[in-house]
């Protein structure tokens, strides 16, 4: 950020907002609109795409000692978080991988503690832990399966782009926001092709509806939404941006209440309401 550019936080976070709210409306658009059984090749064709176009329009190298860092934020944030993500959502109800993955916050806070030396203030640990308890009450149900595979893969994922956004807020890779994202997108990419070839089905004829689905997934999905995050990894502090996360999941639920009239308790309506202050606790203590 230019030094003669005020800082404006709640600007900053409200934009960053936009990208777990669009990765929310995915979940619908999925499981009503693609190809069955695809998850590696829904992420792929997700980042890949989006990524070259980034590159073609702001082409710049990195230099040559920032691609090891590169390369490994690109495997955090995307290849091994997308890949992470779509074992657990077809392991475990999508209540209990909420759950899990809304861990990211906490976990950022302990690397920050344990290797930067910055001990949190107790509120916003409390506001954390808070979303996690809010994500259970509204997701959570007496007939949740505990798979172990599937849980496993989801706390790994948070792990994962919860070290994403950490390092990449560390490391100073000297790349602009664009060109930042389309490496990680491109790379990340690169790293779930061949996954998707060795495990998915072969795509069938798509219709209309389905290649609108992939080209949204691309668009809004990867292209609209890993700009908006990535610019505000760079601008807000790390556990401010893992905690927007929340956001995500929060979403996909109200688009299954709306569009398709999928229950909401009073417990869950609570639950919701804890989401959100939780989120907006972790955004005013962390940037004071």
């Amino acid at each position: 950020m230019p030094a003669d550019t005020p800082p404006r936080p709640w600007r900053d976070a409200l934009l960053t907002a936009c990208a777990p709210v669009i990765w929310g409306s995915t979940y619908i658009v999925t499981s009503e609109f693609l190809p069955p059984d695809r998850p590696f090749t829904a992420a792929l064709i997700r980042a890949l795409p989006a990524g070259l176009l980034l590159l073609l329009v702001t082409w710049r190298l990195p230099h040559k000692q920032h691609w090891g860092r590169l390369a490994v934020l690109s495997a955090l944030n995307i290849g091994v978080f997308q890949a992470l993500l779509f074992v657990a959502a077809y392991r475990l109800p999508g209540g209990l991988a909420a759950v899990l993955g809304a861990i990211q916050p906490l976990l950022v806070m302990l690397l920050a503690w344990a290797v930067d030396r910055q001990t949190p203030r107790g509120i916003t640990v409390c506001c954390a832990a808070a979303g996690v308890f809010g994500m259970a009450m509204l997701l959570l149900s007496p007939q949740t399966v505990f798979e172990p595979i599937g849980m496993a893969a989801a706390l790994l994922g948070a792990a994962s782009m919860a070290t994403g956004v950490w390092l990449t807020r560390r490391w100073q890779i000297g790349l602009p926001v664009l060109s930042m994202t389309g490496w990680q997108l491109v790379l990340g990419g690169m790293m779930l092709a061949p996954v998707a070839w060795l495990v998915d089905a072969p795509l069938p004829a798509l219709t209309a509806s389905q290649w609108a689905a992939y080209a949204y997934l691309s668009g809004a999905g990867a292209l609209v939404a890993y700009v908006l995050w990535f610019r505000g990894v760079a601008r807000l502090p790390s556990v401010a941006v893992a905690s927007l996360g929340l956001l995500s999941p929060l979403t996909a639920v109200i688009l299954g209440w709306v569009l398709l009239s999928q229950s909401m308790g009073g417990i869950s309506l609570l639950g919701l309401l804890v989401v959100l202050v939780s989120v907006f606790g972790v955004q005013w203590t962390s940037s004071r």
